[in-house]
């Protein structure tokens, strides 16, 4: 597959909206139309689409890992030449939703895998396309978890050509509910309301005094919507909807405790939760990339990102070599004018085609990542 193949196929997959929960048509058209480029593909029982190229027996078994749904958005889709803000030459781009987040990174994956199997026969690559990535219920991914583990595995999310994503942080989203009795404007008591707020306030300073040498490694807590209510038996309540991005050394079930201490609601809501996932830098997947990209004249970035990805579910349950890598500007996901530079997206497939050709075995990775055991799953990512 050359790039201007990889190209169309990358214009045709965004033009096929895929938003969360609404994926089939997208799973069922890269079903019927990736076995002509050499392609074993159906769509599973959850509706991910699995896509095989290489000897079934080959020894070495990879997965690339991405999601086929986006985000609410009807953008216009188009290619056009544009000047670059920092002053480079023009380039062409391609506006869509999914072009970044996480379109361009599947089509890559496709490209990729194709140049890499007609040069290692030795290699077996399954490309899976999981649905509702960007949403809480991360079902495409919890589906594949029992698949036999693979030698590595790459997520597909942008990281730029020229990065590698080795973490993620992880997440604890809830509903934070505050009762008690209504009361006339005039009285002394605090409302529902204040009280609320209050907490709020209490979770914001214990938060910043949480610390951390990076933003990877503190704790991030963000007011996602608020509500208050007047009910029937004369009560009042108030619910926020909160977000906390985790570090590390923040697994989810002391999440919930912090929570807890520092809310003080009535009642506390779960809605999901995930641990954060970070692999070692100088894992053999990780260090091929980078070779990779080194010798395609950049300077590889090692990245660990405050949003969450299906990085931080599959990589503690299959145990294997992982990072998260794909072409484009995570700063753009989700945006009203969501593109990537098709430069970008040959240079990525370049890149990725040449680590898959040069993947082996991994015979000592002691350490594949850090986590903890987690339920639920978070949905809106700050990156992806």
């Amino acid at each position: 597959m050359n790039d201007d193949q990889a190209i169309e196929l990358l214009e045709q997959i965004v033009r096929i909206s895929s938003v969360s929960t609404e994926e089939a048509e997208l799973a069922h058209w890269l079903a019927a139309e990736l076995p002509r480029c050499g392609f074993r593909a159906h769509v599973d029982a959850v509706g991910n689409l699995r896509a095989s190229i290489g000897r079934e027996d080959a020894p070495i078994d990879g997965v690339l890992l991405g999601h086929i749904d986006t985000v609410p958005g009807d953008l216009p889709v188009m290619r056009t030449r544009m000047p670059d803000p920092r002053g480079e030459p023009w380039q062409e781009r391609l506006f869509g939703r999914g072009a970044v987040d996480a379109k361009g990174p599947l089509a890559c994956f496709v490209a990729a895998a194709v140049r890499a199997v007609a040069q290692r026969p030795e290699l077996r690559l399954e490309i899976i396309g999981c649905i509702e990535e960007e949403v809480p219920s991360s079902r495409g991914a919890r589906h594949v978890l029992d698949r036999t583990p693979p030698d590595f595995c790459v997520v597909g999310e942008p990281s730029g050509w020229d990065g590698v994503t080795l973490g993620y942080k992880g997440c604890l989203n809830a509903r934070l509910v505050f009762r008690g009795p209504g009361h006339h404007g005039a009285h002394a008591d605090a409302s529902v309301c204040e009280r609320a707020s209050d907490a709020w306030q209490r979770m914001q300073q214990a938060a910043r005094a949480f610390g951390g040498e990076s933003l990877y490694d503190s704790l991030l807590v963000r007011l996602a919507a608020m509500e208050s209510a007047h009910h029937e038996d004369g009560t009042d309540s108030a619910t926020l909807t909160v977000s906390l991005r985790l570090p590390e050394s923040l697994p989810p079930q002391e999440a919930r405790a912090w929570l807890a201490e520092h809310a003080r609601a009535t009642q506390i809501l779960i809605d999901g939760e995930i641990a954060a996932w970070s692999g070692p830098r100088h894992s053999s997947l990780a260090r091929t990339l980078q070779r990779s990209i080194l010798q395609a004249g950049g300077r590889p970035r090692a990245i660990r990102k405050t949003g969450t990805a299906d990085l931080n579910l599959v990589a503690p349950a299959w145990n294997c070599p992982a990072v998260a890598y794909g072409p484009g500007d995570a700063a753009l996901d989700h945006t009203p004018h969501e593109h990537i530079v098709l430069e970008e997206f040959r240079r990525g497939i370049a890149v990725l085609a040449s680590a898959l050709t040069a993947a082996a075995r991994p015979e000592t990775d002691a350490a594949p990542g850090r986590s903890s055991a987690a339920s639920g799953r978070c949905g809106a990512r700050a990156d992806g």
